[in-house]
């Protein structure tokens, strides 16, 4: 796979495409990181004396449409501030304008406003292909989807190349996924077993220990024959969940916290053999063996909360971990939306080893897949 560093760039047209989905409500960007990541890339890109023109989705317009909602403006204005460059939007892929301008790096509209992308049209790849001189792919989030930007753009281009962050994601997914020490311990928390299914068969075959977390708890809590009264589980999931726990890793809270509602009617703290049937469990304590397990693990793979952390009253949970892995000494990796919206709410991003910026995209590369983008690259050589 070609990287970035090793190409000469002076006076080269470069399309990044970037990961710049980021959250934003009424026109103000809610959260920034996705942006300050793809920094590194873009600033050795002008530095090397490049015209760059960024490429980017922004959450899920209708394609073909250009809404007003999804555009990448607020993006474009963000990025210009932090870097102190001019950044023109450019809104046709057919624009006289584009790498012909007086600003060293320009941003492409949404490139879900056009037709093809989510197909992975061969049409849209080569036009995004023809742009530029190097294709450099950047946008891990988004290397598990077989799309117009992030396959077949790569596959027609006249040169790709892995961009920093991609780069640095590969590195440190594979630290946790083949290159682990251990102990390796693996906190996997969500709403459904099945969602995380390949994720826990992947990870049980490498990790000594597993913490399990929110509606996947209570399968599990299930499948050991307690009580979870109204709790979220999925009850085609249990025979499964008994087979796994036959294999030793996964450590069952003792303790847990309910409610009658999901906005804490009747919050109680209760043994995981006292729930009763009108209850649900919303959150659980970390036990001392769970403490124990962290403490004294050499690799930590973090994905999902163990609780409702949003709310105040189910966040005693997700709070105690955070800070257990912050304390821990063990080469941690996080991803998923609300893994690093926990991180953000109970500690810095800098005491976790790494933080992925990739929610889909770091589920399959956990679970062993081969993403398409980065199979693309790799095919380029």
């Amino acid at each position: 796979m070609n990287n970035l560093s090793d190409l000469d760039l002076k006076n080269k047209r470069l399309l990044i495409r970037a990961d710049m989905n980021v959250p934003i409500q009424n026109g103000t960007i809610k959260d920034n990181t996705r942006i300050l990541a793809s920094l590194p890339t873009i600033k050795m890109c002008l530095e090397a004396g490049a015209k760059v023109l960024l490429v980017s989705h922004l959450g899920r317009p209708t394609e073909g449409n250009s809404e007003k909602t999804f555009s990448l403006q607020p993006v474009a204005e963000a990025l210009s501030k932090i870097i102190n460059e001019p950044i023109e939007l450019v809104s046709d892929i057919f624009s006289s304008k584009l790498f012909n301008s007086s600003s060293k790096i320009q941003m492409l509209e949404n490139i879900r406003f056009f037709k093809g992308e989510k197909a992975n049209s061969e049409l849209l790849g080569k036009q995004l292909a023809d742009l530029c001189d190097i294709y450099v792919f950047d946008a891990f989030g988004t290397s598990h989807r077989k799309q117009a930007s992030t396959h077949s753009a790569i596959t027609q281009s006249n040169q790709a190349c892995s961009g920093l962050l991609l780069n640095k994601e590969i590195s440190a997914l594979t630290k946790a996924l083949n290159n682990y020490k251990k102990p390796y311990t693996a906190v996997i928390g969500g709403a459904k077993v099945s969602t995380k299914l390949e994720l826990i068969t992947n990870i049980n075959k490498k990790a000594d220990h597993i913490i399990v977390g929110g509606g996947i708890a209570n399968t599990f809590i299930k499948a050991a024959g307690y009580e979870i009264g109204q709790s979220l589980y999925e009850e085609s999931m249990v025979d499964l969940a008994k087979r796994i726990l036959d294999d030793g890793k996964i450590i069952l809270p003792d303790a847990l916290i309910t409610s009658l509602t999901f906005e804490g009617e009747a919050v109680k703290e209760k043994n995981i053999k006292e729930v009763a049937e009108n209850e649900m469990i919303l959150d659980q304590l970390l036990t001392p063996a769970m403490k124990d397990v962290i403490a004294s693990s050499n690799t930590i793979l973090w994905n999902g909360p163990l609780g409702v952390f949003e709310n105040q009253l189910f966040e005693i949970g997700t709070k105690e971990l955070s800070k257990a892995i912050a304390k821990s000494s063990a080469f941690s990796i996080a991803g998923g939306g609300e893994t690093i919206a926990a991180i953000n709410k109970f500690i810095e991003p800098d005491d976790v080893s790494y933080c992925s910026t990739g929610g889909g995209a770091f589920l399959e590369f956990m679970e062993g897949k081969e993403l398409p983008s980065i199979q693309a690259l790799r095919s380029k050589n």
